[in-house]
């Protein structure tokens, strides 16, 4: 056990130490640290907390991806190379507003976009069928427009919607300070030891493991300082079919408020 934290947190020396048993055993606690606010208890106190943060109404949890580094895999391994020219898999977290965990989403190769892996996602598709009435995540320009998704707007044309877009950056700015904190608490999907030398399945596992670790941490208060994100928080622009009118009307309102 000891052996295997001690990789997961610093990122050396890679040998075949990360337990099978240790590794599932950890990944087995999902259900109870890492859960997705569906109840409307839950959402509430979400909310709540979130709006705090910037007067954002209605927001239930902060979206963002992320990429680990790993070998090249053996298998198509083109539908991994990252844009800056080394392999990894393409991660998504949703988080609180005290930066723990709602849904953690490791499987997806490099190539894949933050937009689809949202909406093939279980969170992206039971929102998408009305799980919940009245809250959206909140992502950044990666993501397209939905009425359970707010994003900002391209280009503001006057006050109320610079101030929109100011409201949504410093709330969503929560996901990537989450992202910090995961990879600076587990070093090992940082790169700072190396690209993790391992399968893409096995690397999938592990950051599932660490997420559930970055939750127990943030809920029982142990501190780490907040490092700056390794990875580029700016995404690759994306052509999106126009949003549906009640999307926009979301917004609109939103907007109206500020």
């Amino acid at each position: 056990v000891l052996s295997t934290l001690g990789f997961w947190a610093t990122g050396t020396f890679q040998r075949k130490i990360t337990a099978r048993s240790v590794l599932h055993g950890t990944i087995s606690l999902i259900p109870q640290y890492i859960q997705f606010p569906y109840t409307a208890v839950q959402q509430d106190r979400g909310k709540r907390d979130f709006h705090t943060i910037a007067e954002f109404p209605n927001v239930i949890g902060a979206i963002d991806c992320t990429h680990i580094a790993i070998k090249a895999p053996s298998l198509n391994e083109f539908n991994f190379v990252h844009r800056k020219g080394f392999h990894s898999v393409h991660v998504q977290v949703i988080c609180d507003s005290h930066l723990a965990l709602l849904n953690v989403v490791a499987k997806w190769p490099a190539g894949t976009h933050d937009s689809v892996i949202v909406q093939n996602s279980s969170v992206g598709l039971n929102l998408q069928e009305g799980a919940v009435e009245d809250g959206w995540l909140i992502g950044d320009r990666g993501y397209p427009l939905k009425t359970w998704l707010m994003t900002p707007l391209t280009n503001p044309s006057n006050q109320q919607e610079a101030r929109y877009n100011q409201a949504h950056a410093r709330t969503r700015t929560t996901a990537e300070r989450t992202i910090g904190l995961l990879k600076g608490r587990w070093l090992c999907l940082s790169g700072t030891g190396g690209t993790l030398q391992y399968q893409h399945s096995k690397v999938c596992h592990i950051v599932k493991a660490c997420s559930v670790l970055h939750s127990i941490a943030i809920k029982n208060g142990i501190p780490l300082k907040d490092p700056p994100r390794s990875d580029e928080p700016i995404p690759d622009r994306e052509c999106f079919p126009p949003p549906i009118a009640l999307a926009l009307r979301t917004r609109v309102n939103i907007i109206q408020r500020f």
